[in-house]
């Protein structure tokens, strides 16, 4: 099975409450994107130890190892919590880092006012690609997709590099 980094908590990531506290014993759980079915992720590139689910944060609000791999060709729901179960945030539709699923398809240059993209293809859900501003994974909430349109909900940066994955 092939996995590659998760955009979310992947490397070395740091999950803090909403008072930017370290989220100590903070909880993800992870799910199939838009599902409450509960889907594993795993503790190294090999894909053969999988995390807890939820995968509990240390006193310094970091995955055990420091990192978090997904299965290429899935699309994950991650549902971070703190130690009580009070939500912080949920985050939907994230695909691994790279997914060797996904092909590069189109290539932009933010102009710093531009918020519309169009590929130079349909695509059937937004669900299918994965968006990035200068390697910069894009969460599904800060843009909209329709068909073959990317609107950005604040332009990207001048000069920024778009690039587009499916």
């Amino acid at each position: 099975m092939a996995v590659n980094l998760s955009p979310v908590g992947g490397a070395a990531a740091q999950f803090f409450s909403n008072d930017g506290v370290p989220l100590a014993g903070g909880l993800i759980y992870t799910y199939l994107a838009g599902t409450s079915t509960p889907t594993a992720t795993y503790t190294t590139s090999a894909g053969n130890i999988a995390h807890s689910n939820p995968i509990v944060l240390d006193s310094a609000g970091r995955v055990p190892g420091g990192e978090v791999w997904l299965t290429n060709g899935t699309s994950y729901k991650f549902i971070l919590r703190d130690s009580a179960g009070t939500l912080i945030g949920t985050y939907d539709n994230i695909s691994p880092i790279n997914d060797s699923a996904f092909t590069r398809i189109a290539n932009f240059t933010g102009t710093g006012s531009q918020v519309n993209f169009v590929l130079p293809i349909n695509i059937a859900s937004e669900n299918l690609i994965n968006i990035f501003i200068n390697g910069v994974y894009q969460f599904k909430n800060t843009f909209s997709f329709s068909v073959a349109t990317i609107t950005f909900s604040e332009a990207p940066p001048i000069t920024s590099k778009i690039e587009v994955e499916y």
